[in-house]
């Protein structure tokens, strides 16, 4: 009875070992995946928006003051 439930057969060895570092590195692949899809999103919207103000500006909709001060919203995220 003495060392039960210690040494190789604990957590299965070398495969017992190794289960946190692949759950880590694989939460590590999501969470970057996700973080990189999230970036993808904001610049297609951010390209989208910028070519509609082009657009109402070439159309005179708006004004070269208004133009200039929304784009660099959309770009700088400033006022």
């Amino acid at each position: 009875m003495m060392g039960y439930g210690y040494g190789y057969n604990m957590m299965g060895g070398w495969f017992g070992m190794m289960i946190i570092p692949i759950i880590l590195i694989g939460i590590i692949i999501y969470v970057g995946s996700r973080q990189e899809q999230n970036n993808a999103k904001y610049i297609e919207t951010t390209d989208d928006s910028l070519n509609i103000l082009s657009e109402r500006f070439a159309r005179g909709e708006i004004k070269e003051e208004e133009y200039k001060s929304k784009k660099n919203i959309l770009l700088n995220g400033k006022s």
